[in-house]
């Protein structure tokens, strides 16, 4: 095994983004590639540690960029700045992702046609909106993610499978969110699942996360059963025809 990284620019619109990809050179061959979705912090060194993770599984790991080159937000105040046009324009939020869609597709390791999409926080959402417009993924996978819909955009089929990974107890994913977008992916006609985690609140992967006030806690056990599922769900979708 030898995991190769680095970064690669792409554009949207004009704006200078910079995405963090890592790969297995001892492999051989086109691979599936697994877009990474960074929280509101920006495409920062957990997202990167991810796609290191990833390559070792066999995939190319591409941790996606919303900001921009080197944008990154240092407190809570700067990431919710950051994060807030894109909550506000899911379009200019779909229309970001896509572009990633695009760039990861140009990467000489990447099977084009075996694509998934995982994300943390509002990467999760970032994932869920990819597939919510309809993309040629094979499947998403949210962590701890915001899940309400877009209410400024068309809904359309959602042909990618889904995998949500929730704390029960996180403050910012009430239990009505929960709900309402269980029934929007039924709807949707979506192959989703839900698994939620007891006694775990929000960013229940970060071993940072450690303010019980904000609802954000660590917890390993989480942590390493929903990673596991992760891994599962995605030898199921590449595997399967």
């Amino acid at each position: 095994m030898a995991i190769i990284s680095n970064t690669v620019g792409y554009l949207d619109d004009g704006v200078l983004l910079e995405a963090f990809f890592a790969f297995d050179d001892a492999l051989s061959g086109r691979r599936p590639a697994v877009l990474i979705n960074h929280t509101w912090a920006g495409r920062d060194e957990f997202v990167a540690e991810k796609a290191k993770k990833l390559a070792a599984l066999g995939y190319v790991g591409f941790a996606v960029d919303m900001y921009g080159k080197g944008v990154l937000g240092t407190d809570a105040e700067e990431c919710a700045a950051l994060m807030q046009p894109f909550m506000a324009d899911r379009l200019l939020l779909r229309k970001r992702m896509q572009a990633a869609l695009s760039a990861v597709k140009l990467m000489p390791w990447v099977d084009d046609s075996q694509i998934a999409a995982i994300g943390f926080c509002f990467g999760g959402l970032c994932s869920l909106d990819l597939a919510r417009a309809g993309a040629d993924l094979k499947g998403v996978v949210s962590f701890h993610g915001l899940l309400g819909a877009p209410d400024n955009v068309d809904s359309v089929s959602i042909t990618a499978k889904i995998l949500a990974l929730q704390g029960h107890d996180d403050p910012m994913v009430p239990v009505e969110q929960v709900v309402a977008f269980e029934q929007e992916m039924t709807k949707a006609g979506a192959d989703w699942q839900l698994h939620t985690f007891g006694n775990t609140q929000h960013a229940f992967t970060n071993p940072l996360a450690n303010n019980p006030d904000f609802g954000t806690v660590y917890q390993p056990d989480a942590d390493k059963r929903s990673w596991k599922l992760m891994e599962n769900f995605l030898s199921e979708i590449f595997t399967s025809s």
